[in-house]
C-alpha cells in the first residue's frame, strides 16, 4: 500500500481530526498511522486487541473516526464496532474477508477490502456516505 498523499489528493483532509486505529497487522497499522498521520489526523492507536479498542474508546474518545479491521488475531471485533456506532464514531471497516463475513447490523458502514487503495481510504474517512461507491469498487489492483 503506497501512503504517500497522490497528486489531486487534499493532503491536509483530515486536519485536526482524531481517528482510532484498530488493526492487529503491525505494517498494515503502520502504514495507516503514516497514511492518517500525513493527511493531517491525530492518530490514536493502533488497538491490536478487542481489549484494547474497548480501552481506548473508553479512555481516549472522543474520536472523529476509526478505521477498524473486523478480525482481530481471530477474534471478531463487532463489540469494538457496536461501541464506536453507540458513540456515534464513523467507522471505516477493513477487511481481508468479503462482505459475507461482516454481519449485517454493519451492511451500511463504509467497506474496503484488503489490500485497498489508500486514497480511497482518506476519501471515506473525509466523507464517509462514500461506502456504497467504496464497497463497488472492491480492492486495490
Amino acid at each position: 500500500m503506497n501512503t504517500e498523499p497522490q497528486t489531486g489528493s487534499a493532503p491536509r483532509a483530515l486536519a485536526g481530526r482524531r481517528i482510532l486505529v484498530v488493526e492487529d497487522e503491525r505494517i498494515l497499522a503502520l502504514e495507516l498511522t503514516h497514511l492518517l498521520v500525513g493527511h493531517g489526523a491525530l492518530v490514536v492507536g493502533p488497538a491490536t486487541t478487542v481489549a484494547q479498542a474497548l480501552t481506548l474508546i473508553s479512555c481516549e474518545g472522543p474520536f472523529d473516526g476509526a478505521v477498524l479491521d473486523l478480525n482481530l488475531g481471530g477474534t471478531i471485533a463487532d463489540a469494538v464496532a457496536d461501541r464506536l456506532l453507540a458513540c456515534d464514531v464513523p467507522i471505516l471497516i477493513v477487511s481481508g474477508y468479503g462482505a459475507g463475513v461482516v454481519d449485517d447490523r454493519f451492511a451500511d458502514v463504509p467497506r474496503l477490502e484488503k489490500p485497498f487503495d489508500p486514497v480511497a481510504a482518506v476519501e471515506l474517512l473525509v466523507d464517509p456516505s462514500g461506502g456504497e461507491r467504496a464497497r463497488r469498487a472492491g480492492p486495490a489492483g
